[in-house]
Parts: structure tokens; sequence; C-alpha cells
């Protein structure tokens, strides 16, 4: 759900109209909107290359991984982790999008470190991996544009964290 839905309907379960502060917080979620299209446009344009840079370093930290007998040792394993790595950075695109947190909770968050944990991948291993995507993402926009992102890269981890 997106800044404004969020707003709008808080308002209305209140029967209220909108307070000053609510349409500033609509304003500023507005006038970042095109900034937010370009930050996605980037990711998405440079999707391949921030996995490639990210599985590079995340197996820097952990060789076992891709060791023979590792989660990743395989070329079947390895290409499930860097799929999860695409399906993290579309759930960071909707966070940013939406102004929110919320896409990623919903549609990314619930129940993934019992998935993990019952596939046998090392939580530690998909929180490194996530600081990973966020450090080669950042390498690929602006101080400005990497403000904006960081949130979102650090609510996953934060989330996978507890």
């Amino acid at each position: 759900m997106s800044v404004v839905s969020q707003i709008i309907l808080e308002a209305d379960d209140q029967l209220r109209y909108l307070t000053i502060t609510e349409l500033d917080s609509i304003k500023e979620y507005l006038s970042t909107g095109l900034d937010r299209i370009n930050i996605i446009g980037k990711i998405k344009g440079k999707e391949k290359d921030i996995i490639r840079v990210a599985s590079k370093q995340l197996f820097q930290i952990h060789p076992d991984y891709i060791a023979p007998g590792g989660n990743a040792s395989g070329s079947k394993q390895r290409s499930l982790c860097l799929r999860d790595y695409g399906w993290y950075l579309r759930l960071i695109t909707y966070g940013i999008l939406a102004g929110d947190k919320e896409p990623i909770e919903r549609i990314g968050l619930v129940g993934v470190k019992e998935m993990y944990n019952s596939l046998g991948v090392p939580i530690v291993g998909m929180i490194d991996s996530i600081e990973c995507l966020k450090t080669a993402t950042m390498t690929y926009l602006n101080e400005e544009e990497n403000l904006i992102i960081e949130p979102y890269f650090d609510y996953i981890i934060r989330s996978m964290s507890i």
C-alpha cells in the first residue's frame, strides 16, 4: 500500500479530513515520485551487475557456501541463490515505489526465516547477502538516491535478524 493510500484509509477510519501534516506527507511523497521511478529504473538496468558484485562479496565473506557441500556449491544451488537476489531487489523497488515498507513485509518477509531454516539456508548468510546487495546497489546510485533506498534494505536486514 502506498503512503497516500495509508493516510487516506487512516483518516477515513477516523471519519475525518486529512490533517495539514498528512497533506504535507503526501506532498513530500509526490514530490519524490520521479526520483523514485528513476531509482527503480537504475536498479532494474543494473540488476545483473548488482547481483554479480553482491554474490562475489558474499562468497568472499562465506567461501564455505561455494565449497563442495556448501549451500551454493553446485550450479543449481548457486542459480537459486542468485534468483533470490533478484527477488529481493524487486521487493526493494516495490517499497521504493510505494514509499513504504508494507509491500516488502506483505509480499516478501512473512515466513521467510522459517522457509530458509526449513531449507537449511543459514539466516546469517541471508542477512549478509542483503547487506551485500545493499552495498552493491549503492555503488550505482548517488548519495541522495542512497538515502531513499537504504531504509528498505535495512528493514529486510532487521526483519531477518529478529
